[in-house]
């Protein structure tokens, strides 16, 4: 199998608010936070068999042409998996080192339904 895991990514208007549904209400932890000025802006909620990533919307609103959910796979080998899908024929964005600590590609799916693949940056 070419991916370790994945992790669906859901954006949220209030991120401290949508906490008390994820973590108070189904009873997942939160981790590996992200702040901007003191302001929750990701992080990640899990128990042992669930992960999530929550992030803040940049705007705090809803767009219009919103698409739903985002999947984010942490492939085994990022290389390997990105070349697997080009030869698959799909069209694949370039490796990008992010600023949050991960190296990252996307790929759109015959769907239109647009995918992440990232690992952590190594240091």
């Amino acid at each position: 199998m070419i991916v370790r895991s994945c992790i669906p990514v859901i954006a949220s208007t209030d991120l401290e608010k949508s906490m008390r549904f994820w973590v108070d209400g189904l009873g997942l932890t939160a981790d590996q936070e992200m702040r901007q000025e003191g302001t929750l802006v990701g992080c990640v909620v899990h128990n042992q068999h669930l992960y999530f990533w929550l992030n803040q919307r940049a705007d705090g609103q809803i767009p219009k042409e919103y698409n739903g959910i985002r999947l984010y796979w942490q492939p085994v080998d990022l290389h390997a998996a990105r070349e697997r899908l080009k030869q698959f024929g799909f069209e694949v964005s370039d490796i990008d080192e992010r600023d949050y600590g991960q190296i990252e590609f996307f790929v759109t799916d015959d769907d239109g339904y647009s995918h992440c693949f990232g690992v952590a940056t190594q240091t």
